[in-house]
C-alpha cells in the first residue's frame, strides 16, 4: 500500500503521522502542502471521499486562518468559495491529509490511523 500524504515539515502533527507510517512500514509519498496545495478539484474530491464536512479541512488554529478572520466569514461563504480558498493557500489546510485514492483522513489521531491505514 502506498499513500499520498499532504504534509508540512514544520508541523508536529505531520511528523507524528509520518513516524507512525514509518513504524508500520507503510510507504508514503510526501507532498509539501504549503508549496504544493491540492487544486480545487482535488480538494473537492478529497472532501467527498473523506465523508467529512468541509470545515474539517480548515486549519482553524493556524495564523493565516486567524488573520483572515475566517471564523466569522466561513459561514457566509459558498462551498465553491471555501474550496477555492483552501486551494489558494496551503497553510489554511488542516494537515496531514492522507489518501490512498479511495479513503481520506485529515489530521492525525492514532486510533483513526489504526482503523483506516493499518489494513
Amino acid at each position: 500500500m502506498s499513500l499520498t500524504v499532504y504534509e508540512y515539515s514544520r508541523c508536529g502533527t505531520c511528523r507524528k503521522a509520518i513516524k507512525w507510517f514509518n513504524e508500520k512500514n507503510i510507504d508514503v509519498n510526501l507532498i509539501p502542502i504549503v508549496e504544493e496545495p491540492p487544486s480545487a478539484s482535488e480538494i473537492s474530491e478529497l472532501i467527498q471521499k473523506s465523508g467529512l464536512d468541509i470545515k474539517k479541512f480548515f486549519n482553524t488554529s493556524g495564523l493565516v486562518y486567524k488573520e483572515m478572520k475566517l471564523k466569522d466569514k466561513l459561514p457566509t461563504m459558498s462551498v465553491e468559495e471555501k474550496i477555492k480558498l483552501l486551494a489558494s493557500n496551503g497553510k489554511l489546510l488542516k494537515r496531514p491529509i492522507v489518501t490512498d485514492g479511495d479513503k481520506v483522513t485529515v489530521g492525525f489521531k492514532e486510533e483513526t490511523f489504526n482503523e483506516v491505514w493499518s489494513k
